[in-house]
């Protein structure tokens, strides 16, 4: 397994274990700020990979 698939692999696993440190809280504020958060950071990487594209 190549370094960079290493470091891909875990980057999930952290998003992972975020998603699931929010949900076990049992807040929903936290919940929808992380939901919030996850949509706006794929939304931004949409639009900078047409930007730079």
């Amino acid at each position: 397994m190549s370094v960079n698939k290493t470091r891909g692999f875990l980057y999930q696993m952290a998003r992972l274990l975020g998603d699931y440190n929010a949900v076990s809280s049992g807040s929903s504020k936290k919940m929808a700020r992380r939901a919030g958060r996850r949509v706006a950071g794929r939304a931004a990487g949409r639009g900078m990979r047409k930007m730079f594209k």
